[in-house]
């Protein structure tokens, strides 16, 4: 089975109007793709954008987060189980701005990534160094400690459900992108802890996505490298004509 995937995250853009076509777009532009593609939608869409990627095989609707709790007074929240209801297929976990502006950490990442799966979804989980992690030469002690917390409780066979997108946070939005040998590096480390803790053959499994800054020049580069298995695109997933061909590209 392929690693390969793709995914676009909307964040809080495009109404639901603009989300339907720029969907219908991209799977015009590639009607069978040769990876997963995801679409990481706001949640007023998810209805709609699970009714059209439900018609298209290797096509998939993610949420961008979703509540540690099944029920209850979390209002303006989200639960694992709405979110199942609706069939939805990924739950995005942990991305740097969750932790960033919503003051996410691991230990709370990981009752989430519990609930997602006991919910029969997959969670895409995100895990990656801001700058000064990076230049200090700490970015694989921090990473590592973020997947261990936020994962490694879990079964072998849970563990083989989950996806994670490494995001340099120094490359998200800024206009730099790591080196498709600095990406394989990371991704090559954070195959080598999963090894370690579930296997070889768990470690091959996983798809490891790259997160920062993948656009269609870049795209093929980054993807060439073995440990690389595809992208969890922010912008350039908010047009057609950039996100169709970083698809062709996976």
């Amino acid at each position: 089975m392929s690693r390969n995937m793709i995914a676009g995250n909307w964040k809080m853009n495009t109404l639901p109007s603009e989300g339907t076509e720029l969907a219908q777009a991209v799977i015009a532009a590639n009607s069978k793709p040769n990876c997963k593609v995801v679409f990481g939608v706001p949640a007023v869409q998810l209805a709609q954008i699970k009714e059209l990627t439900s018609k298209h095989d290797n096509y998939f609707v993610a949420a961008q987060n979703c509540h540690h709790e099944d029920s209850g007074a979390y209002t303006g929240e989200i639960s694992a189980p709405m979110l199942a209801d609706l069939g939805i297929d990924y739950v995005i976990l942990g991305h740097s701005e969750r932790r960033d502006y919503f003051g996410e950490n691991d230990e709370l990442i990981a009752k989430k990534v519990r609930k997602v799966l006991d919910n029969g979804m997959l969670p895409i989980y995100c895990c990656g160094e801001k700058l000064d992690v990076r230049e200090a030469g700490n970015h694989e002690v921090l990473v590592g400690q973020q997947i261990k917390t936020a994962l490694f409780d879990l079964s072998a066979e849970d563990f083989g459900k989950v996806v994670i997108a490494y995001e340099p946070v120094w490359a998200i939005g800024t206009g730099v992108t790591a080196s498709p040998e600095q990406a394989q590096d990371m991704h090559a480390y954070i195959r080598e802890i999963i090894s370690v803790q579930y296997g070889k053959e768990v470690a091959a499994r996983t798809t490891i996505l790259y997160g920062g800054s993948m656009k269609p020049a870049n795209a093929a580069d980054l993807i060439a490298k073995p440990d690389v298995d595809g992208g969890l695109v922010g912008g350039a997933s908010l047009k057609a004509e950039l996100f169709k061909d970083i698809v062709a590209a996976g």
